[in-house]
């Protein structure tokens, strides 16, 4: 992500606050439908209550293509900071490939073994991911030189443009707002505790990737950021040494598997949901003694895999940023269709004469406004 945005500067924080401010409208917006009616597949269910299986299947199937996408990105970027470690991956896109492919099988059989056992390395790894991540903030913010990172605009965009596309990039960052709703039959307490997952885990996402994003370009030159697959060790590398980059490069690794834990983890859940609703082959509805999807883990990952390597031929950012936009731009349908679905479910509340929040139907509408922005931004960067 560094490395996609360093293209844009200082203007790249604007993006950060109108895509932190859309994620923040769409946890809000699952919060509200996980309340007025829990049940399993979050973004799939609400819009099949709302609009019916039709337009359920294409969020169905929308937010499970980017599930599987995010997947193969993921395992790309681990890659790229495991080169420390693993010299033999750097320039030979067979290991990389072979590399990346192990992982998504390593996490693949977590997940398989259980919704515990696969939080229980989600817990793990986001508690350690968050400390290196505020460590090269807050150093390069102290350190760096903020005051010189440039504001730059590509050219023919219009600062409307520029927006959109960053949105549509930086959204990558956020997917998963409404992960907290999925689970739903499988969660404690859900109507205290989706709510304090959601806006707490996006504010908390929000506030440290834009500290994160703002030392790193206090303390790498653009033009280097731009080239780098591993930005925030590169970043140690210059601010504290080898000791301060191995550390840090150990603490991206635990960031990006955890992602990819529960990136994996969800795309059984969202097949799981659809074949029970036959929006997906019955095959997929199969659970293990544990209640785990084996067959849905197994093909979503299958597939993520397939989407690795046919892209193998590429260089491994532009690999990423062609993953990240597939992975982006199907689940911005999602959340395009989740406002949708909440604005017509609160107006049909209304009908049968129930109070409506004019608060939730604000938020509603403005999810709906943020995922139309971010979809344009598809548009703008491929025009």
């Amino acid at each position: 992500m560094p490395a996609l945005l360093a293209g844009y500067g200082s203007y790249s924080f604007i993006g950060w606050a109108v895509t932190g401010f859309g994620a923040i409208c769409l946890a809000l917006t699952y919060i509200y439908l996980s309340s007025r009616k829990p049940g399993l597949g979050g973004p799939y269910f609400y819009v099949h209550d709302a609009f019916g299986s039709k337009w359920a299947a294409i969020v169905a199937w929308g937010y499970w293509l980017s599930l599987v996408a995010s997947v193969a990105a993921l395992a790309l970027a681990f890659t790229g900071y495991s080169k420390a470690y693993l010299p033999f991956l750097d320039n030979n896109p067979l290991y990389s490939a072979t590399f990346a492919i192990c992982i998504i099988m390593l996490f693949t059989f977590i997940n398989i073994r259980g919704v515990r056992e696969a939080s229980t390395v989600q817990l793990i790894t986001t508690v350690l991911k968050i400390l290196p991540l505020i460590f090269i903030g807050v150093a390069g913010i102290m350190f760096g030189e903020v005051k010189e990172i440039p504001a730059i605009k590509p050219d023919n965009n219009s600062l409307f443009h520029m927006v959109a596309g960053l949105c549509l990039l930086i959204m990558f960052a956020f997917i998963g707002v409404e992960s907290a709703t999925l689970p739903s039959e499988d969660t404690i307490e859900p109507k205290k505790t989706i709510p304090r997952a959601s806006i707490l885990g996006t504010l908390t996402a929000l506030i440290v990737y834009m500290v994160a994003m703002l030392g790193l370009m206090s303390t790498i030159s653009l033009a280097e950021l731009q080239q780098s697959t591993s930005p925030f060790a590169d970043a140690a590398q210059i601010l504290v040494g080898n000791s301060g980059a191995i550390i840090i490069t150990i603490g991206a690794l635990f960031a990006i598997s955890g992602t990819l834990n529960v990136c994996i983890m969800i795309t059984g859940t969202i097949m799981l949901a659809g074949a029970r609703d036959g929006l997906f082959p019955s095959y997929f509805r199969q659970q293990n003694s544990q209640g785990t999807p084996v067959r849905a883990l197994l093909f979503s990952s299958t597939l993520g895999i397939i989407l690795l390597l046919f892209n193998n031929s590429e260089s491994l950012i532009s690999s990423y940023e062609y993953l990240l936009i597939i992975a982006t731009f199907a689940v911005l349908i999602v959340y395009l269709g989740t406002g949708l679905a909440s604005i017509k479910l609160q107006w049909k509340d209304h009908k049968q004469s129930q109070n409506i929040s004019v608060f939730h139907l604000t938020i509603a509408i403005l999810a709906t406004l943020f995922s139309l922005l971010a979809i344009i931004g598809a548009w703008v960067i491929y025009q």
